[in-house]
């Protein structure tokens, strides 16, 4: 089946596979967050990026295998409700953004900073740090050797446009810059991208609409 990124809540995961990593991603909560297993093919090592909610649907599509590690990409409690169940029930080392850290209630056993690798069995993803949305976000790039890079953006790039900054206009020029320069000035048309809420894009598909969003201010 091809992989489309479409889910949601109650559904089942979309699953993306990959040379070496297998991507699923699943749609749980009020606020209709995205929570994505990756599972690396060699060594079936598995990691969960933001434990956003409803713990049993996340410890389901984890499975028997359990987690070595969770992420969580920022501090707002929308992404980090199931994390104390899901982290007690598997023992995974949590890592979020050294600036975030402190707002998650969950302790971070590895405090991420900018350009930090983060692995998954033979699988290494690359921290950036995006502030604007909250001092300390974080996005993950996996720069697939086979294809083109894999972006897990969390609250900071969406189709259509970055994330909330709350009508702040200094968060919004950080923030779109932190976007424009680690991301779209280093990374291909191709990179596929995979935000914290809804549908799934692609960098070349969102890079015509910069100056758009610069102009508009959100």
């Amino acid at each position: 089946m091809t992989y489309s990124g479409a889910v949601k809540v109650g559904g089942p995961a979309s699953v993306h596979e990959l040379t070496d990593l297998m991507i699923s991603k699943v749609a749980v909560g009020a606020m209709n967050n995205n929570a994505y297993l990756l599972r690396c093919r060699a060594t079936g090592e598995q990691l969960l990026i933001d434990a956003a909610a409803e713990p049993e649907t996340l410890l389901a599509l984890i499975g028997d295998d359990g987690i070595a590690s969770v992420v969580t990409t920022h501090r707002h409690g929308d992404h980090w409700q199931a994390l104390a169940e899901v982290v007690g029930a598997t023992g995974a080392r949590t890592y979020a953004g050294r600036y975030d850290a402190e707002g998650i209630p969950v302790p971070t056993d590895v405090l991420v900073e900018d350009g930090d690798t983060i692995t998954v069995g033979r699988v290494e993803l690359t921290a950036r740090r995006l502030v604007g949305h909250t001092p300390g976000s974080i996005a993950l790039v996996y720069d697939d050797p086979h294809g083109a890079p894999h972006l897990f953006t969390g609250d900071c790039l969406f189709p259509g446009g970055v994330g909330n900054t709350h009508q702040d206009p200094e968060a919004f020029a950080s923030l779109l810059n932190d976007v424009e320069t680690k991301l779209f000035d280093r990374l291909p048309d191709e990179t596929w991208v995979y935000p914290g809420h809804g549908h799934d894009t692609t960098l070349g598909a969102e890079r015509p609409q910069l100056p758009e969003w610069r102009a508009r201010g959100w």
